[in-house]
């Protein structure tokens, strides 16, 4: 069979091993000339195959791709677009078809969280059905690790360390001022209905007493009277208190704390800020100063301080869904397996989309404490290994230098062009 072209596209918040992965994707394609003759790219994700923006990838240097690896962002950009059902939109489908018989694309590999897992599954059952039969492979990567049967998501480790580091070092700055200025310190961190990045602030603690002092998760309904005895007893008996709150922070009512009202591209809940929300509350009842901090984007981002098993994951998901391809492995997505806790072992394993698409892994109960607040000993065992080693970037003048590809757009091929 002669070499078909493949189609890589990344969807959703971008994080700061995802261009890792873009960077596995093609140097692995590029040792199976004999299976894969191109790998095009989408231009903002999706939409790039939609409205035919192809990006040809041979067009950068093997240099340029290898410093994919380091550098942060989405390199062909990404999107929030979800297609619907075929029964509702079957045109997006045909038009994807239509694109990827134009281009002899063999090969598709969609690089995002559940709702993109959810199009490759679509993909994957539509192609035979509209005359072009294609290869679908999921490739994994959120922030929010809320994928399921995957051990860990790409993307997750880096955040964690992050949210790590910042609590910890955020909170030896309130200490030095905690007698006559700030008492309480509240970090905001993503996680809309999952709340693990939340839990990795705890990591910044190692006995009782330390910061976080407070952790407050989205499984946990917000208990108001509880949180506010909580924070009095911290400061009267540490001068201060450090909170680590997930944006997706629910009341008994089960609405988010932080709800702004409206909704994103693909239906979610648009949270305006819970951290001055809680922040506001504690200075109404115990008139404590206080001070917060959104880490948004800047925790996704953070490529400086990414977790070195990360890195390795995201790029070793990326080699595995290319392998899976070129076998014919259809509507599949390679999964991290923990082997073992210490040493820390994973191996790569495989998934069927059908059984990841639309499912939202959430933390445990048995990974926080009765209390609600806080992190346990079994928690603490599945997270250390996740940011554990470090995997700087080179650094120029004092910056880390990061890459820009030429993404060359291919000629396109159809007369018709698609209305998003």
């Amino acid at each position: 069979m002669a070499a078909r072209n493949l189609f890589y596209a990344q969807s959703g918040g971008v994080t700061s091993v995802i261009n890792a992965t873009a960077c596995a994707v093609i140097e692995t394609a590029r040792k199976h000339k004999n299976k894969i003759n191109k790998v095009y790219a989408g231009r903002d994700g999706i939409i790039g195959a939609l409205t035919e923006d192809l990006i040809d990838t041979s067009k950068d240097s093997r240099h340029a791709i290898a410093a994919l690896r380091h550098t942060p962002g989405g390199a062909f950009g990404s999107c929030r677009y979800k297609l619907k059902g075929l029964d509702e939109n079957k045109a997006q489908y045909e038009r994807l078809i239509e694109v990827f018989a134009a281009h002899d694309i063999g090969y598709f590999l969609y690089n995002g969280g559940g709702d993109s897992m959810d199009t490759a599954h679509k993909v994957s059952q539509i192609g035979q059905r509209l005359g072009h039969p294609i290869t679908c492979v999921g490739v994994p990567k959120t922030v929010d690790n809320d994928l399921p049967l995957t051990d860990c998501c790409p993307g997750f480790g880096s955040v964690a360390k992050y949210v790590a580091v910042s609590t910890r070092e955020a909170a030896l700055d309130v200490l030095s001022m905690s007698r006559t200025s700030t008492k309480v310190f509240v970090l905001e961190v993503m996680g809309r209905h999952a709340g693990w990045i939340a839990a990795a602030g705890g990591l910044a603690g190692e006995k009782a007493g330390d910061p976080p002092h407070i952790i407050l998760f989205p499984e946990v309904p917000f208990d108001r009277a509880a949180f506010m005895k909580k924070v009095k007893a911290t400061v009267e008996k540490y001068t201060y208190c450090v909170v680590v709150a997930s944006e997706g922070v629910r009341g008994e009512d089960g609405r988010f704390l932080a709800d702004a009202g409206t909704v994103d591209a693909f239906g979610h809940a648009q949270l305006g800020g819970v951290a001055p929300v809680v922040a506001q509350m504690v200075k109404d009842e115990h008139g404590y100063k206080y001070h917060y901090a959104v880490a948004d984007y800047l925790q996704r981002s953070a490529r400086h301080i990414a977790s070195r098993v990360d890195v390795d994951q995201a790029y070793a998901v990326g080699k595995a869904a290319v392998e899976l391809a070129v076998r014919g492995e259809n509507a599949v997505m390679p999964i991290i397996r923990r082997t073992s806790d210490k040493p820390y072992r994973w191996k790569i394993d495989t998934a069927k989309l059908s059984k990841v698409a639309n499912v939202e892994k959430k933390m445990p109960r048995s990974y926080i404490t009765r209390d609600g607040f806080g992190i346990t000993a079994r928690c603490r065992r599945y997270l250390a290994p996740l940011i554990r080693g470090e995997d700087y970037p080179p650094y120029r003048d004092g910056l880390p230098k990061f890459v820009t590809l030429k993404n060359k757009a291919v000629p396109k091929k159809l007369k018709t062009p698609f209305e998003l």
